[in-house]
């Protein structure tokens, strides 16, 4: 979903499940002294810094490069909006799986309901405009993703490398740019507390002006991701 605008409310069968998921999240997050909260209260929006070790970071940026492709759009009517490579990592992988593990210890949400790593590399000029991670409802791609793990619920984004300039993440209606620092997580709800998708999480990857940017990114759902629904 991209949109300098919020849109009007869509249809939503996940309220319920986003509302408690997010409760959920919420509450492991609030006890958790590795990352604090540091947006308004229209997002919650959290941070923690040295998430991943300098090693760590760097298999994974050799990992993400092995894997990069041009990066895809579910809405295809938005493409250009996304100019950075990306790709999928192997979820068999057992360095992967330690890294799946610790994300999912930290939300607190079990693995199975997780889509597997992404990761994503952007150089000189790439970007991914204004965006939010939840699906429309009323979307081409809708019931599939309705069918296979319904809505997206949580997003966990980790910074690889700093960046030499450019590259913030920024979250347009809280007039909040995060700049890249190794091995920091970010994570927020793409829905309101009271389990509605949040168009006030609206956020975008930002040109890179010098040097290159390595980020990792895993979205829950509400449900078992990739396990086609009864």
């Amino acid at each position: 979903m991209s949109s300098a605008e919020p849109d009007p409310p869509l249809d939503n069968p996940d309220r319920r499940a986003l509302k408690a998921v997010g409760t959920q999240v919420r509450r492991r997050l609030e006890r958790d002294p590795a990352v604090r909260r540091i947006a308004p209260h229209h997002v919650e929006l959290y941070a923690g810094a040295d998430f991943l070790s300098a090693g760590e970071c760097e298999r994974l940026i050799e990992m993400v490069d092995a894997v990069a492709q041009p990066s895809t759009l579910y809405d295809q009517a938005e493409a250009g909006g996304r100019t950075s490579y990306s790709g999928d990592f192997d979820r068999a992988d057992p360095f992967v799986k330690m890294i799946e593990r610790r994300i999912d210890d930290l939300v607190g949400l079990p693995n199975a309901w997780g889509e597997t790593i992404q990761g994503q590399r952007y150089l000189p000029g790439q970007e991914f405009r204004h965006h939010c991670d939840w699906f429309r409802t009323d979307g081409d791609y809708w019931p599939e993703e309705a069918r296979t793990g319904g809505q997206r619920s949580w997003t966990a984004m980790i910074y690889l490398n700093d960046v030499e300039e450019g590259g913030a993440t920024g979250f347009h209606y809280l007039e909040l740019a995060i700049p890249p620092r190794r091995g920091a997580i970010l994570l927020w709800n793409n829905a309101t507390p009271e389990g509605e998708p949040n168009p006030l999480a609206l956020h975008a990857g930002t040109p890179v002006v010098r040097g290159s940017k390595y980020v990792i990114t895993k979205w829950y759902r509400t449900r078992p991701w990739g396990l086609r629904a009864p």
